[in-house]
């Protein structure tokens, strides 16, 4: 090997100062070596350090994602028991009413996901016995400063004409007024599409979903059936208007109804209660707790 090929792995400068020093040739292949050995130290560190990273998100608990869901929702939805990993994992899904809250309500059995890529996002995938028709899918698709996600409806829903449901009692996990309520019935959920979109901290709702609340009781009167409702959430996905919701009664003794908008982080909600005739005597405490009395109403108003 030539002296000057000896050299070539050096740059043009050092290769002038070796040269002039007249170091052996052997000396110059035990720096080379060191030079080699030192760059495959560097990418070895790196590549360790690429793994790591790639096995944690791989591997990520499930507890992280729980922790994630508690701090955004200030831990009025917990995901308790969390088994598995953030990509595939099951968990018990608890309401609270915030961290001093006494008040917590869990569904039976457990709930299961699955998180993977699909495109150019995230497809979400929801299993639950108890409470979710089939397998409820979520598109979500996150950006820079927003994110959106898609409800797909399962293709049980066509046939059954609902998506999810929980029993009303669970709400009585979030405390106040409905640990008071202690409501009784089914609350169900339909939808033809929905979607959700948050941009720079601006929440907007496209599509329609109803939640029914059927054959609803409470403690606080003594009929053992209060009536059946439906609340309306109607949104624009351009977000040029706010979501309209509107409240309104399918049977029952109590009647209630009521609409409002929800846009720019704000709820604003009018209605009003009453009783059938015959049954006043039996809804008064109920009609107390509800609103603002008026006479023979109880007027809601929120925001």
């Amino acid at each position: 090997m030539k002296f000057s090929d000896t050299l070539s792995w050096l740059p043009a400068r050092r290769r002038k100062r070796f040269a002039r020093t007249g170091f052996a040739e052997s000396t110059l292949a035990e720096l080379a070596w060191q030079s080699a050995r030192n760059a495959a130290t560097r990418w070895g560190g790196w590549g360790i350090a690429a793994g790591v990273i790639v096995g944690l998100i791989a591997f990520a608990p499930a507890g992280w994602l729980a922790r994630s869901i508690a701090s955004s929702t200030n831990g009025r939805l917990l995901l308790t028991e969390a088994r598995g990993t953030v990509w595939s994992g099951s968990a018990v899904l608890v309401l609270t009413g915030g961290p001093e809250s006494r008040d917590a309500s869990a569904l039976p059995g457990r709930l299961a996901w699955d998180l993977g890529l699909k495109g150019f996002g995230l497809q979400l995938k929801l299993r639950q016995d108890c409470c979710i028709n089939g397998e409820l899918a979520l598109q979500l698709h996150p950006g820079f400063n927003r994110m959106s996600a898609e409800l797909v409806p399962p293709p049980a829903a066509q046939a059954t004409g609902w998506i999810a449901q929980w029993p009303a009692a669970w709400l009585a996990g979030l405390g106040t007024p409905w640990n008071t309520l202690q409501l009784g019935g089914v609350v169900k959920l339909t939808s033809p599409g929905l979607s959700f979109e948050t941009v720079q901290g601006r929440s907007r709702l496209g599509g329609q979903a109803d939640l029914m609340l059927l054959g609803a009781s409470s403690r606080l009167s003594t009929l053992d059936t209060l009536g059946s409702y439906r609340l309306t959430l109607q949104g624009d996905p351009r977000g040029v208007t706010p979501t309209q919701i509107n409240l309104s009664t399918l049977d029952g003794a109590l009647q209630l109804n009521g609409s409002g908008q929800w846009g720019a982080g704000q709820l604003r909600f009018r209605g009003e209660a009453r009783a059938a005739p015959g049954s006043e005597a039996a809804l008064n405490n109920l009609l107390n707790i509800i609103g603002r009395r008026q006479g023979a109403l109880s007027l809601i108003s929120i925001g």
